[in-house]
């Protein structure tokens, strides 16, 4: 019964297989709930910040915030990419990082250079194993964001930016649909996008009185803008990476029971088989005797 003490050692270790990624579906699926509500209370700050960045772009202050020009001396364009400090999480993080070759392509063919900066370890790795230049980076951020942690990383690019040294900042992340359905965005941060300056347009122009001046009013809201942004993008980031965990560690669970139920029928064959030879050598001896 060598064959049948083999694939009971294989059922054993397909069944611990299954106890850990059974427990695992469990852990992203509680951790999925917090980062669900997370992501949409954030969602409608995100928005409403969103949309008064867009009217104050089309309102006539006596200063302008340079996030606001569009720069065209520089050839450089800098991505900000969001992925995940960990795996296990099916094919999530490959959909970005696809979405963000496919962007630095397009950028290289355009005869600029690409300077990112990497949240997350998963994202990070694979920046420096296509040689891209990382200028700053943001790992193990655990299951909740943090601003402070953010900001620091990505103020790089933006002080880039403000300075004159970079055409445009984008933001590469995964956004929450649904439990199923997780969707690769590429967002252009800097300067305000085309389709923002058209939020809330409709045959209206806008003004605002600013109170002290408007380049203290601007400044701060503008900042208030990008880390909304940022924030934004990282909580759905990690909505979307507990979904992905929790369907991944499901599928994994179910196709482990199957190879269970696969392994115990090949096993019952070979006992059935064994039992029968060893009953046939009996009834032949007998004969024989």
């Amino acid at each position: 019964m060598a064959a049948g003490k083999e694939i009971r050692g294989k059922i054993k270790s397909v069944e611990n297989t299954k106890k850990i990624t059974k427990a695992m579906e469990m852990v992203a699926a509680s951790k999925m709930r917090k980062a669900q509500d997370r992501m949409r209370a954030a969602r409608p700050y995100s928005e409403k910040i969103r949309t008064i960045a867009s009217n104050l772009s089309q309102a006539n202050p006596e200063y302008t915030h340079p996030f606001m020009v569009k720069q065209e001396g520089s050839k450089t364009v800098g991505i900000i990419v969001v992925t995940t400090d960990k795996g296990l999480c099916g094919g999530m993080n490959t959909n970005v990082l696809r979405l963000v070759t496919n962007k630095m392509r397009e950028v290289e063919g355009q005869g600029k250079k690409v300077e990112a900066v990497a949240i997350g370890n998963k994202g990070l790795g694979f920046l420096h194993r296509i040689g891209a230049k990382v200028v700053s980076q943001a790992v193990q951020l655990g299951d909740t964001p943090h601003l402070d942690k953010l900001i620091g990383p990505v103020k790089v690019l933006l002080d880039a930016y403000q300075e004159g040294r970079l055409d445009a900042v984008y933001l590469c992340y995964t956004k929450f649909i649904n439990t199923m359905k997780q969707e690769p965005m590429m967002e252009q941060l800097l300067p305000l996008s085309a389709d923002r300056l058209s939020v809330d347009k409709g045959n209206m122009s806008w003004d605002y009185i600013y109170e002290p001046d408007a380049q203290t009013v601007i400044d701060d809201l503008l900042v208030r803008y990008v880390e909304a942004l940022i924030y934004q993008g990282v909580a759905e980031n990690m909505a979307s990476e507990q979904s992905a965990r929790m369907v991944a560690m499901k599928a994994a669970s179910d196709n482990a029971g199957n190879v269970i139920s696969e392994l115990k029928l090949v096993y019952n064959k070979t006992r059935q088989a064994a039992i029968t030879k060893e009953l046939s050598e009996i009834v032949a001896g007998a004969a024989a005797v």
